[in-house]
C-alpha cells in the first residue's frame, strides 16, 4: 500500500513538473475554453448553454486520450517498466495509477471551469449536481482506459499520435460539442455514437439539464461502463514491460474489442 501511495505521489507531481503533461493538464484545456468561451458566445450563443459540460468533456479527452498513452510508451521504450517489475511494481499499478492522478487533475480543471463559466459567460450551471458528478466520473473512467489502452497496445509514440487523434477529431467535429446531434445527417449521427464523448455529452444533456436525447439514456451509461471495463481489463492483459519481450499474452489488435459496445450503440439506436 505504501509502494501505491508513493508511486500515485510521484505520478501526481509529474502531472505538473512535465511541461508536456502540464501544458495537456491544464494549459491546453483551460485555454481553449477561455478561446471558446469568448469566440462562440458571440457566434453560437447556444453553445454557452452547455459550455460547462461541454469543455469538461474536452479537457477529459485532452488529458486522457492525448495525455496519457505517449508517456506510457516513452518508459517503455526507455527500459523504466523494466526497472519496475525488477523492484517488483506489479503491472496492474503501472496501468491504474497515471490514469487515476490524470482524474485529479482533471477534477481541478472541472472546478475551475464551473464557477468562472458561471461568472464570465453566464453559462447555466446543472441542474443535478449529483448526476453531474457521476456522469464526470463515467466519462473520466472509459477516457483514461481508452488512453491507457492506445499506450499499451501502440508499438511507438507515432502510433499512440494517430490513434488518439482518430478519436479527438472526430470528438471536437461530431462529438455533440459545437452541433447538436439531431441537427447532423443520419450517417454522421451514427459515427458520432462511435464516440464516447457523443454519449458523455448526452447523458450530461440528459441528467443534468432535463434537455431530450431521442433514445433512453441508459444505453449511453451501459455503453460507456462496459468500454471503460473492456478498455482497463484490456490494458492489463495486454501490457508489456518492454519492446524487447516477445512473449505478450494477446495481440495488440485485441484492443479493438474495447468498441463493440460502441458499435452495438451506433447500429441499434436512433
Amino acid at each position: 500500500m505504501k509502494a501505491f501511495k508513493n508511486h500515485f505521489i510521484f505520478e501526481f507531481k509529474t502531472g505538473i513538473r512535465d511541461k508536456n503533461l502540464l501544458l495537456l493538464n491544464y494549459l491546453f484545456p483551460l485555454g481553449l475554453y477561455i478561446m471558446l468561451g469568448f469566440l462562440m458566445k458571440n457566434i453560437n450563443p447556444g453553445f454557452i448553454e452547455i459550455i460547462i459540460p461541454s469543455m469538461v468533456v474536452i479537457s477529459i479527452l485532452i488529458s486522457t486520450i492525448l495525455g496519457l498513452p505517449d508517456p506510457l510508451v516513452k518508459s517503455r521504450e526507455a527500459g523504466i517498466f523494466r526497472s519496475y517489475k525488477i523492484n517488483g511494481v506489479p503491472a496492474t499499478s503501472i496501468v491504474i495509477i497515471p490514469p487515476l492522478t490524470t482524474i485529479m487533475h482533471m477534477i481541478v480543471v472541472a472546478i475551475i471551469i464551473i464557477p468562472t463559466a458561471f461568472t464570465m459567460f453566464e453559462a447555466p450551471l446543472p441542474q443535478n449536481w449529483l448526476y453531474f458528478i457521476l456522469i464526470f466520473l463515467l466519462t473520466a473512467f472509459i477516457s483514461a482506459g481508452l488512453g491507457v489502452l492506445i499506450g499499451v497496445a501502440s508499438s511507438s509514440s507515432r502510433a499512440t499520435i494517430l490513434w488518439s487523434q482518430l478519436i479527438f477529431l472526430p470528438s471536437m467535429i461530431i462529438g455533440g460539442f459545437f452541433i447538436p446531434q439531431n441537427l447532423l445527417p443520419d450517417i454522421l449521427k451514427k459515427i458520432g455514437l462511435l464516440l464516447p464523448s457523443t454519449h458523455a455529452i448526452n447523458l450530461f444533456r440528459y441528467y443534468s439539464y432535463n434537455q431530450s436525447i431521442g433514445y433512453n439514456p441508459l444505453w449511453s451509461l451501459v455503453i460507456l461502463f462496459i468500454s471503460g471495463i473492456l478498455s482497463f481489463g484490456l490494458a492489463i492483459y495486454l501490457f508489456n514491460w518492454d519492446n524487447q519481450n516477445k512473449t505478450r499474452r494477446g495481440h495488440p489488435a485485441f484492443a479493438f474489442f474495447t468498441i463493440i459496445p460502441l458499435i452495438i450503440g451506433a447500429i441499434f439506436l436512433p
